[in-house]
């Protein structure tokens, strides 16, 4: 659910879409008669739209053809140990239009609101995953949602069953939810079919800026303005939940009491080019699943790792191949710590790519690891072959059971029934992706700091599983460390036992549902 570090590399390079597009994404309403009153880029005032009544006409009447069903509520009632929880159900979308009025996309949301509750003092919280191009599915059935689909052990499985369970893990005791799937993903669907329209949508602004408005929309036409708010996202969710929240403090008028960082990429800058930093970050993962495969492992078992990997392990990388002492020391420990073969890691000087850690790792049984979760391992479909030709055996295979539980729950349960496929994870849309201007791949650190400096009420926590090797837990960490001494104290950081969607494990799930529970209780 983040995006292939190495395709990144290749898409850097291109620039950012013009200001024209981004302004683009600049009002949402839902529906749109009596035409409404179109918003400037942001931080201007509006006006309403121009051009000829035609020419609106015939882009509104192509508008709905593509237009997703009316909104539908049901009413929901989950049997939980210990307790019962009665809500309500929606599935819907709201509409965004350009800065003329002109309908751009449907984005597709599903809310659960609880029964009684006070709305002025009731928390909500908006969630969303990442890619980009990954619906909220992952989240919702996997994490926090009323219903989950078991995603671990036996049911790893693309013809596993797809039938949903209550959750007893689900966030819904302590906060309404409101799951997005940003467009292309999930039922979610551009209504303009310009290339302008596509660009404002498919850049890491443009995106940031859609959901922050669908989030105040959302606010607005439920009357929940004055709830507690917080934003959750995770993968690539770590570039779009700080920006998110920014848009939403300076040009939402939209305050958020906490982020929530699910197995988060906060700065693309580490795992670009020649930075060895990309080393450094996935190393403890890596010794995870060498150590995980001979029994169960917690962070603190890899305090020695750690240690190494910012010490004396990132000193040999800086002196570079042309020390070969220091060169064969690094590739020698490194096989010490995976298990991998030592001349296998001295021809690679100690520096493993993702790609290359999980063939060797196993290469011997012919299996390769996962990318997702590197303790996951499957067959390689190509063992002999000298280029590496595999997919991803703890990702691939949840595909199909969580597409089929997603629209199982939209349609049957929800009574939601939009034409068209459910997109779970649009690759078109990464790579379609406007990653950043110029050579300056993607971060998010600028805004996390501006959203901790702008409200000292607003705390943040971040969730790791240590096989990740999509978004090591690891270079998430040397990124918070550099934040400001200010924030020590409003900033948690979690490890868990798990891979990028490490709540798919009991104990992690239920120990980071108390986490967040904490953050949003306190």
């Amino acid at each position: 659910m983040v995006t292939n570090l190495p395709a990144l590399r290749r898409t850097v390079l291109m620039l950012a879409v013009s200001a024209f597009a981004l302004a683009g994404v600049a009002h949402a309403d839902d529906p749109p008669k009596p035409p409404p009153e179109a918003a400037a880029p942001s931080g201007q005032k509006g006006s309403r739209g121009g051009g000829p009544q035609n020419a609106s006409q015939a882009s509104s009447s192509a508008a709905e053809l593509h237009r997703l069903p009316p909104d539908s509520t049901t009413k929901q009632t989950l049997e939980l140990p210990g307790r019962t929880l009665n809500f309500a159900a929606t599935a819907g979308s709201i509409r965004v239009f350009d800065g003329k009025g002109e309908p751009l996309a449907d984005i597709a949301y599903t809310s659960y609101q609880l029964d009684g509750a006070d709305r002025a003092t009731r928390p909500v919280t908006f969630l969303f995953n990442g890619g980009p191009g990954a619906s909220s599915a992952w989240l919702q059935f996997g994490a926090a949602g009323p219903w989950r689909l078991p995603l671990d052990g036996e049911a790893l499985s693309p013809s596993a069953s797809p039938e949903v369970k209550p959750n007893a893990e689900t966030w819904l005791d302590f906060t309404d939810l409101v799951f997005i799937d940003p467009v292309s993903t999930g039922y979610s669907r551009f209504v303009a079919s310009s290339e302008d329209a596509r660009k404002s949508f498919y850049s890491v602004d443009g995106d940031a800026n859609s959901i922050a408005l669908v989030i105040r929309r959302w606010l607005e036409k439920h009357d929940r303005l004055t709830s507690p708010k917080y934003v959750a996202g995770e993968s690539y969710g770590g570039i779009r939940g700080p920006k998110v929240v920014r848009q939403l403090q300076l040009q939402h008028g939209v305050g958020v009491r906490g982020l929530i960082m699910v197995s988060p990429l906060l700065d693309f800058r580490e795992f670009t080019g020649t930075s060895l930093l990309q080393y450094v970050a996935t190393l403890p993962s890596y010794v995870a699943v060498a150590r995980e495969a001979k029994g169960p492992v917690k962070r603190a078992d890899l305090a020695d790792v750690e240690a190494y990997a910012r010490g004396e392990f990132l000193a040999d990388l800086v002196k570079g191949e042309a020390d070969k002492e220091a060169t064969n020391r690094l590739a020698d420990k490194v096989a010490e710590l995976t298990g991998i073969d030592q001349a296998v890691s001295r021809r690679l000087a100690g520096r493993f790519d993702v790609g290359e850690f999980r063939r060797e790792f196993d290469r011997k049984n012919g299996k390769v690891t996962g990318r997702y979760d590197a303790s996951v391992r499957g067959f390689d479909p190509y063992p002999d072959s000298s280029s590496s030709r595999f997919g991803d055996p703890s990702g691939d295979s949840l595909q199909a059971p969580l597409t089929s539980a997603a629209v199982d729950v939209l349609t049957r349960k929800l009574n939601w029934r939009p034409s068209g496929s459910y997109e779970v994870l649009n690759g078109a849309v990464e790579g379609n992706w406007d990653f950043g201007r110029g050579i300056n791949p993607p971060q998010s650190v600028s805004e996390l700091r501006q959203i901790l400096a702008t409200d000292a009420k607003l705390n943040v926590l971040v969730g790791h599983g240590l096989f990740d090797l999509a978004t090591p837990y690891f270079g998430t960490k040397r990124v918070l460390d550099q934040l400001p001494a200010f924030v020590t104290q409003r900033v948690k950081f979690v490890v868990y036992p798990g891979g990028h969607m490490f709540y798919s494990r009991d104990g992690s799930r239920q120990a980071f549902r108390s986490e967040v529970e904490r953050l949003i209780r306190e």
